[in-house]
């Protein structure tokens, strides 16, 4: 369902970037395509939502839309959020363009720690909001030292992080934000999507970009590009389990699903993380 903007700033310019701003950060995300998985250094602009709320990936997507884009805007699954109404808000008084909560009908879909369950086509772009880029920070905190880590490809600290949790714990206990290698070269995070996403980016049909307001970095995967999370040969990358769990709206027993409790009964029931894609399993099966 499309949605057109009631009120419109026309005091700001078009999506509320300047033009000399979003040619800096468009040069950024083409040399961020250019080398996969590359932390590409940008001029993180002020924007009217504190930094930590999606200002990177706000930045990247009002860089990005033309008069005749759709966009979507996601937080953890959900259209409804706070987060996700208040950048979609944003957008649609500052320009002119539709928005929608149908995957399929987006040109530029932002997101925050989730990828929609529909996949993705090759002329559609995924956004992701970034808190933290480099995933060296996990066991060195010099942002110098991180830099010649990677340029010499240097990564022998970060597999010793993942051994030592094997030998305390009896598995690699990183969730979120799992580390990967892109294009056989740089190792990234891929923002804090739950391990049943990260498949989603190995040789996508879609452009995915990455960006961090804080910490002023841009990053990409361009489509058709292998993307692999860290792994042993003996302690495989493995995805959440549900155990057979199915959504209690649409049923779905193939997608991520949220674990919920009832605050009165404390009954534990699970639903579908994409509330988009579950709205549309509803309607298709005449559940709504």
């Amino acid at each position: 369902m499309l949605k057109q903007p009631s009120f419109v700033m026309e005091e700001y310019n078009f999506a509320f970037l300047d033009e000399g701003s979003k040619r800096e950060i468009r040069r950024s995300i083409l040399k961020g395509i250019a080398i996969p998985g590359y932390q590409v250094p940008f001029a993180s602009r002020e924007l009217p939502i504190g930094r930590g709320w999606g200002t990177g990936g706000l930045q990247l997507t009002l860089s990005l839309l033309g008069k005749e884009d759709c966009l979507k805007v996601i937080d953890q699954g959900h259209d409804d959020s706070v987060n996700a109404v208040s950048i979609r808000k944003l957008v649609e008084t500052s320009s002119s363009i539709e928005t929608t909560e149908d995957t399929a009908e987006a040109s530029v879909i932002q997101t925050r720690h989730r990828i929609p369950e529909e996949k993705l086509r090759d002329d559609q772009i995924l956004v992701l909001q970034v808190p933290e880029p480099e995933p060296l920070r996990r066991v060195e905190a010099r942002e110098t030292e991180t830099e010649r880590l990677h340029g010499e490809k240097e990564y022998s600290s970060i597999w010793v992080r993942l051994y030592e949790d094997i030998v305390r714990y009896g598995e690699i206990t990183i969730g979120a934000d799992y580390p990967c290698i892109v294009h056989g070269r740089y190792i990234f995070n891929p923002s804090p999507i739950p391990r049943y996403d990260v498949p989603k980016l190995h040789q996508a049909d879609g452009l995915y970009l990455f960006g961090a307001g804080r910490e002023k970095k841009i990053y990409a995967v361009p489509p058709y590009t292998d993307v692999e999370p860290l792994q042993f040969e003996d302690y495989q990358f493995e995805e959440e389990e549900f155990n057979g769990e199915s959504c209690r709206l649409c049923g779905s027993d193939d997608v991520f699903l949220d674990e919920i409790y009832d605050s009165h009964s404390g009954d534990k029931f699970y639903q579908c993380s994409d509330t988009g894609y579950c709205n549309k399993m509803q309607k298709q099966s005449g559940v709504r």
